[in-house]
């Protein structure tokens, strides 16, 4: 067993979920959405970032490019809320489906990253 295989998927699926889980609810009603989840969201995709930088495959290359765009999301995500929430003076149903939005396409780009880990590590040989 490769137990850096087993830390990465670990970190790349807890990201999936955890994404998941803040995106998961009514998207008008942000009270559903944890700002918490959110933030652990944030941090693990970042870790499972730092974590890809150091294959030098091609499907290497798109996992990092996965990873990526979804810590953007993310972040913009997190910006919106905190742009709507301090600079605008409170949170509207327009920002709110924003923020939801932003964290729906990093958990797209999520969920593509671990199926391509899945299948990449399908077709490795023992």
């Amino acid at each position: 067993m490769n137990f850096y295989k087993v830390l990465s998927g670990f970190f790349f699926i807890l990201a999936m979920t955890l994404n998941f889980g803040f995106f998961y609810g009514n998207p008008e009603v942000l009270a559903e959405h944890s700002k918490y989840e959110l933030f652990a969201a944030i941090v693990v995709n970042l870790i499972a970032t730092i974590m890809k930088f150091g294959d030098k495959t091609q499907v290497g290359s798109v996992l990092l490019a996965t990873s990526l765009v979804a810590d953007l999301q993310l972040i913009g995500s997190a910006s919106v809320w905190a742009i709507a929430l301090y600079g605008f003076g409170g949170l509207d149903i327009e920002s709110s489906t924003a923020i939801i939005s932003l964290s729906g396409g990093a958990l797209l780009a999520n969920i593509t990253s671990v199926v391509i880990f899945v299948g990449d590590t399908l077709k490795s040989k023992r």
